[in-house]
């Protein structure tokens, strides 16, 4: 096993103890948040965006790594976002959860999970068709938020960290 293979492994691990923890892998914990009456789930979600912001940012800047932006591609974005919308309100579980979910031996996460499988495989069938169609809509490259602006990344980090915990705290004093 590779060094990149052994420390997606212990993050993973890392990653599923918390969402335990968090208690954000509880089907009512979900739907709550669908529903916009708990919280609990954003709020993790949000945490872990902006500790990973930070994160990202230091290691671009010092850089330990090179960020390589995914094509903004509108069709491709639209599709999957419904798809994954569809698939979360329907098993209560997004592919974290999911994963999670049967790690915490909730049985019924495996169909979440062969629903995935079963997406992913009908995806890459599908490609060639979907190439020419919904993912031929408007690509606007490989583009960030920073890009757009034209700013540095880290006038935006200050900025969604405000926001977020604005939002944090807005949330408390509603008990979401």
């Amino acid at each position: 096993m590779s060094i990149d293979q052994t420390l997606g492994l212990v993050t993973g691990v890392i990653f599923g103890f918390l969402l335990q923890k968090g208690r954000v892998l509880r089907f009512e914990k979900q739907v709550g948040a669908m529903l916009l009456k708990d919280m609990t789930m954003p709020k993790f979600m949000l945490s872990a965006i902006l500790v990973g912001m930070v994160g990202i940012q230091l290691l671009a800047t010092t850089e330990v790594i090179n960020l390589s932006h995914k094509p903004m591609n509108l069709g491709g974005v639209l599709l999957g976002g419904i798809l994954f919308g569809c698939g979360w309100a329907v098993m209560g579980l997004c592919p974290g959860t999911s994963v999670g979910a049967f790690g915490e031996g909730r049985w019924h996460a495996v169909f979440a999970i062969a629903g995935m499988i079963a997406g992913a495989a009908l995806y890459s069938e599908l490609y060639p068709l979907l190439k020419s169609t919904v993912l031929a809509w408007k690509d606007f490259g490989k583009i960030g938020l920073a890009d757009v602006l034209g700013v540095s990344p880290w006038l935006i980090v200050p900025i969604f960290w405000a926001g977020i915990v604005w939002l944090f705290v807005w949330f408390e004093r509603k008990k979401l």
